[in-house]
């Protein structure tokens, strides 16, 4: 008995040496590992580096961050402040929040930074993109698409917009079983980006057959450069080569359309807007286009028009208020077609006499709605920031942000921790919006609130997103109320779109029309 035991000593004695050994190893190797970025500072600069940690050798912290999501970032706000360092993904981070720090990054666009995207979705995408523009070449392309977004051609993607809502409303309530908002809000935001921005036409069949090919696209959107069998890369191409294909015939046409003619969609805009500017596009230029105008639409307009389905649903205190407001200018009364007498979902029902009741100058008169919109996008923004690289170092906030580096500006931390409401931040409350209670901010006032970005880089298509917000909002308080077919609210997925972990579950019934002088819906 006693060498057995002599053995299982020594045995224990070597694991122990053996675990102390490897403890120590990969104390040494975070040390080190800190080390590296300590000095990977620029001395040129006397700032010190902004607090924070760099987590493990190669893997950083984007392990934490993977399974922590949204708390990863507010855990570590809260004990490092407003600008702290990270290692995700492989590169070194610096994290942003407040109103004066994301000012100083969103307008220091190709001076201090410039926009980041993965290498996967610049070949996805494609060269002649917003997404891959630096410099004068960005300002063109932005000028030229700036065309496709102008007032003039809002006042005509509206009155299809409405019809488009109005159909997919009353279909809701004629499912006869529990509808899933975001799966559906993401089928009308493509049926509403191909047909009526790019002016696609497509019947039912052909659409859904699009919208899966472009969801394939948009998965691997984000996938390691590797473009070998069976990887993401080599699935995206494939989507997108199919997108382009039959995108193709549809440009082909629009090129050789009458050029003296009104432009009547985006894509005709772009055409026209570029002729202009003496530069005629080429067929692969005006693809990618499109294709990038359906990517800027689709996730994050479904993702807000989720949102707001959701927060109204949680406030029913604000969908009184917007049928108040309706009826006092007029517009309570809605649709009084069947919900079953639709088709396309691009206009007004099948032998409905139903005309459109909505103009941007009807939109801008209910003020409610419009502040409705706002907080929805204040609480639940549909992105919770964007990347850029510095260019240079440079100073923000007391410390110095190294050229190279990542730099994340969060859009929800910012408003999260906005001071410059009277009510708390964390609460739904649309009227912090109104005009009586608006405050004096300074210079850096408007970036408290970043919904759409800011700078250079600012949303391109924000009117539009808040447009088709107020008609969903008014197209569903006048013509349903839902409830939740669940028992309980679901949780919300923060990344990389804000959306209900279920996909929103809820029951839709119609109403009696609401007209001036009813009161409320029965």
């Amino acid at each position: 008995m006693f060498p057995w035991g002599l053995s299982c000593l020594s045995v224990l004695g070597a694991a122990g040496t053996a675990i102390l050994c490897a403890g120590l190893l990969l104390s040494l190797a975070q040390h080190l590992w800190t080390l590296r970025w300590m000095l990977s500072r620029d001395r040129a600069s006397t700032l010190p580096l902004p607090k924070g940690s760099m987590g493990w050798p190669f893997f950083g912290e984007t392990l934490h961050w993977l399974v922590q999501g949204s708390r990863f970032h507010s855990s570590r706000r809260e004990r490092y402040g407003t600008v702290f360092k990270t290692h995700l993904l492989g590169r070194p981070v610096i994290r942003v929040s407040g109103a004066e720090n994301v000012r100083t990054i969103l307008l220091g666009e190709h001076r201090l930074v410039r926009s980041q995207w993965p290498q996967s979705a610049h070949i996805l995408l494609g060269s002649h993109t917003l997404l891959g523009a630096v410099g004068e070449p960005h300002r063109r392309r932005r000028k030229v698409l700036a065309r496709a977004f102008s007032r003039a051609a809002l006042e005509r993607y509206v009155p299809r917009l409405q019809g488009a809502l109005r159909h997919e409303v009353r279909s809701w309530c004629a499912a006869g079983g529990p509808v899933s908002v975001y799966d559906a809000a993401k089928a009308l935001t493509f049926r509403m980006a191909a047909r009526i921005l790019l002016g696609l036409r497509l019947d039912e069949a052909q659409c859904a057959t699009l919208a899966r090919t472009f969801e394939h696209l948009v998965e691997n959107l984000f996938s390691l450069p590797l473009d070998v069998p069976f990887s993401g890369l080599r699935k995206g191409i494939r989507a997108r080569d199919q997108l382009h294909q039959h995108l193709e015939g549809a440009i082909s046409e629009k090129l050789h359309e009458d050029k003296a003619a009104e432009p009547g969609d985006a894509l005709e805009l772009i055409i026209h807007s570029s002729r202009e500017l003496g530069h005629e596009p080429s067929m692969q230029e005006l693809k990618e286009s499109a294709v990038e105008l359906l990517f800027a639409a689709f996730f994050t307009t479904a993702s807000a028009s989720t949102s707001l389905v959701l927060l109204l649903l949680q406030h029913p205190a604000a969908i009184v208020k917007i049928r108040e407001e309706l009826v006092a200018q007029g517009l309570g009364r809605a649709c009084g077609c069947a919900p079953g007498a639709a088709g396309g979902g691009v206009g007004p029902p099948r032998n409905c006499s139903c005309e459109p009741d909505l103009s941007l100058a009807a939109l801008g008169r209910l003020r409610y709605v419009d502040c409705v919109v706002k907080e929805v996008l204040r609480l639940l923004p549909p992105v919770s920031g964007g990347y850029r690289t510095a260019l240079r170092t440079f100073e923000l906030d007391g410390y110095q942000i190294p050229k190279g580096w990542s730099v994340m500006y969060s859009i929800r931390d910012t408003h999260e921790t906005a001071a410059v409401y009277r009510s708390a931040p964390e609460g739904f409350d649309p009227e912090r919006f109104g005009a009586a209670r608006e405050d004096s901010r300074g210079a850096s006032g408007r970036f408290h609130y970043i919904p759409f970005g800011g700078g250079a880089r600012s949303c391109l298509g924000q009117e539009l997103a808040q447009a088709v917000l107020q008609l969903l909002a008014v197209e569903l308080v006048r013509t349903a109320r839902w409830e939740l077919a669940t028992p309980a609210f679901p949780a919300m997925q923060t990344v990389p779109i804000v959306h209900p972990v279920d996909g929103l579950q809820l029951f839709f019934h119609p109403l009696a029309p609401l007209v001036a002088g009813d009161g409320l819906c029965h």
